[in-house]
């Protein structure tokens, strides 16, 4: 990791400590949709999922797990179905306000999911319907 992914990382992760503890009075939670054997899945567990629970963004949004190969998609809280794995899908409130869909990195992780639950704290109005990721809503 670079000095730059570093100093964006702790940034990030600075801003989310502050905006945090109101997210998680609101009943914020991170879906993670996922399907046995999907390697991307298993990276992010490694990578991520370990100390997820442990840091701020886990105590604001805990992380509840769905098997997309056990049906688990039809939530109600979800703008659009879930077709790829992992995909992380930020509910508040019994609606879905941001998802990532797909795992890159653990840098490209927190800096998407540190950006919706600033969301959060201060709503954007977004003219073109757009979340966090770029994916439409």
């Amino acid at each position: 990791m670079n000095a730059t992914a570093n100093l964006m990382r702790t940034a990030l992760v600075a801003l989310a400590a502050m905006l945090l503890p109101a997210a998680a009075a609101v009943g914020a939670e991170l879906l993670m949709f996922e399907r046995e054997g999907c390697v991307w899945c298993a990276r992010w567990d490694r990578e991520v999922g370990a100390a997820y629970d442990k840091t701020a963004e886990g105590r604001a949004a805990p992380l509840r797990r769905i098997d997309l190969g056990k049906g688990g998609a039809a939530d109600p809280a979800l703008a659009r179905p879930v077709r790829y794995t992992p995909t992380f899908v930020l509910v508040e409130d019994g609606r879905e306000v941001g998802r990532i869909t797909g795992y890159l990195s653990n840098e490209t992780f927190w800096g998407l999911l540190g950006k919706m639950l600033a969301d959060i704290e201060k709503p954007v109005q977004r003219t073109s319907g757009l979340s966090a990721t770029m994916d439409p809503q």
